[in-house]
């Protein structure tokens, strides 16, 4: 029988999996239209960061499988992302994202693990990958706040999809959860933090919509927000 911990460690999974998964159609568009219009790298760069560092926390910590798991599909599905930003990107682009991606997705990362390994106990080891993993987490919980502000300027949510909205509440409740049961605040504080934001999300939602908001409009608000939707996608 699957204890109560790992079923909240495979509902978590699931989520997370939904959120890795939210930019795809916003990519789909790029590669057919062979550009990345208006659309910045740095959400996918910061993200593929934040999965290495949650795969390499799971791997460090004991009985955290399903911490690593998710994020390493995560971050192939960052890396991916960022491939195709580096493709189809205008030469300025190309050229910042390939220097964001060589300083933040292979030098810091490789250094921080060799640093970790080489120089610390396992202990060490698991608190410094927390940290790490926590300090990225919350750096992108920018863009549901900015998100948050623009709805209640505009007092309208087509710049908040519902489900996306609900997604992160979930995800952020199911890891919380997962956290408390663990005693596990490295998990528990961005998790938190992302619960909470989830839960206002919904709160805002149920102010501010309106009926018959223009299906047209609502699709490419959607699309713009996936570009940014970097918060709250891993443990």
């Amino acid at each position: 029988m699957l204890s109560v911990v790992t079923i909240f460690g495979l509902l978590g999974n699931i989520t997370t999996g939904l959120v890795y998964l939210a930019p795809v159609k916003t990519f789909w568009h790029i590669v057919q239209r062979r550009s990345t219009e208006e659309f910045e790298s740095l959400p996918y760069v910061v993200k593929l960061l934040n999965g290495y560092m949650w795969v390499y926390y799971g791997v460090v910590k004991p009985n955290s499988v399903l911490v690593a798991t998710v994020n390493g599909f995560g971050a192939l599905l960052e890396l991916i992302y960022v491939i195709i930003f580096l493709i189809f990107a205008p030469p300025r682009m190309r050229a910042i994202t390939a220097i964001l991606f060589g300083v933040l997705d292979v030098v810091f990362p490789i250094a921080a693990v060799l640093i970790t390994q080489l120089s610390f106990d396992r202990e060490m080891q698991i608190n410094i990958a927390g940290f790490l993993s926590l300090l990225f987490s919350v750096v992108t919980y920018g863009s549901p706040l900015s998100i948050m502000k623009t709805v209640v300027t505009t007092k309208s949510v087509e710049y908040m999809p519902f489900l996306l909205s609900f997604i992160l509440f979930i995800n952020g409740l199911t890891w919380t959860v997962y956290a408390v049961l663990t005693s596990d605040w490295f998990i528990g504080i961005p998790n938190g933090s992302g619960f909470v934001l989830g839960i206002a999300q919904l709160i805002l939602y149920a102010i501010y919509w309106k009926p018959k908001q223009s299906k047209t409009t609502s699709d490419n608000v959607e699309d713009g927000w996936q570009e940014h939707l970097i918060a709250d996608s891993g443990p």
